[in-house]
Parts: structure tokens; sequence; C-alpha cells
């Protein structure tokens, strides 16, 4: 797996999960390095519109389309990475990818208890089937650091969805494109099974 280093995402706990399930991973740092890459990982921590910014400015963009819609390459984006796939974000001001027609939105929960950002583990609740997330009769629960959810424009993008004081995508795929709200490189064994199927695919 290749790991995109644009100097907005946490890599190495990423590359070490990725290791620890029998995979090979590689932090590629210049676009050109997409061109033989066969799966892709978008990692990401901060604000949106430094992320995406990051991105155009770093000369990805183009090399990413081409790598994920030409060449049909599987792409993982998590946390932030997740929300830069999508049209944009309340945060920021810049469009983003638009790869999956999506919107981030910031929490506002009602009940005063629940803080923002939304920090911790939290169960997810499975909304079809998908070859990174076979059925399973075990609940599974994953580790979140957000302040921002997404919501998707089509039902039918929507993987796995979470409850804190209102319901969010905690998981998408469109095609070849999947993305995760939480962190599966912090989330223990529901992590390392992502990470393994994402091996397969």
């Amino acid at each position: 797996m290749s790991v995109i280093d644009y100097g907005c995402g946490n890599l190495a706990s990423v590359v070490n999960m990725i290791q620890h399930v029998g995979g090979e991973a590689r932090i590629i740092r210049t676009p050109d390095q997409l061109e033989d890459a066969a799966k892709l990982i978008l990692p990401g921590v901060g604000a949106f519109d430094h992320g995406i910014g990051s991105l155009r400015q770093g000369g990805w963009v183009k090399a990413l389309e081409q790598a994920v819609h030409e060449r049909q390459v599987p792409i993982m984006g998590i946390c932030l990475g997740m929300q830069l796939l999508t049209r944009g974000s309340e945060e920021g001001q810049e469009p983003g990818l638009g790869w999956v027609d999506a919107q981030a939105r910031r929490f506002r929960p009602e009940d005063p208890r629940l803080k923002v950002p939304h920090m911790g583990w939290n169960e997810v609740r499975q909304m079809r089937e998908d070859e990174l997330l076979p059925a399973s009769s075990t609940p599974r629960r994953f580790y979140f650091v957000h302040a921002y959810r997404v919501e998707c424009a089509d039902p039918a993008d929507v993987l796995l969805e979470c409850e804190y004081g209102e319901t969010f995508v905690a998981a998408f795929r469109r095609a070849n494109i999947w993305g995760f709200q939480f962190h599966p490189e912090k989330s223990h064994r529901f992590g390392m099974e992502l990470f393994r199927q994402f091996l397969e695919v």
C-alpha cells in the first residue's frame, strides 16, 4: 500500500498498522510515485483548507485523478482524508476533490454534555455489506477524533453510521473510493480487520 505524505497526516501509525497485519507499506512524497501504486491511503489531520491546499500546491490532484479514476486504484481516505474526498466542508472556503457527493458539517449537539470535537470510542451501525466490512454479529467500535461530520447526498454511498447527538456517516464508499471518519490505525482489532480486508481488494 502507498501512504500519501502531503504534509497533513500521522503516517507512522498507519504504516505500522499495515505492517502489523502483514502488508507492505511505503510512504510516497511526490505525485510521480503514484504511477505504480496498487492501493492508496490518504490520511489526514488538521483543517480542511490547509489539507486541500496542500494537495493542490503539491501537484497531487491531477495525478490522483489519473490513478483513482482512470486506473481505478482503490483509495482509502482517513479522517480529514475522508472529508477531502467530498465536495467541501463548513470548516473552510475551498472546494474538496468532489469524488463523493457529500459535505462536511460541524457538530452542533443540543445536549451540552456532548463536547466537540467528538473524541473517543464509539460503536457504528452497518448500513450495507462491503468488501472491507463483511457482515458480523459482533458490533464494531472505532476510535474517533473530529469536529466535523460528513453528510452523503446519496444514502447508497453510506457504509457505516454512528451517533453523537445526531446521526453521522462513519464510512462511505463510491466505486473504488472508501472514506472512514474514524482512525482505523488506532482502533485495535476492528481497525486491523479493516486493513486486512483492504489488502485483499
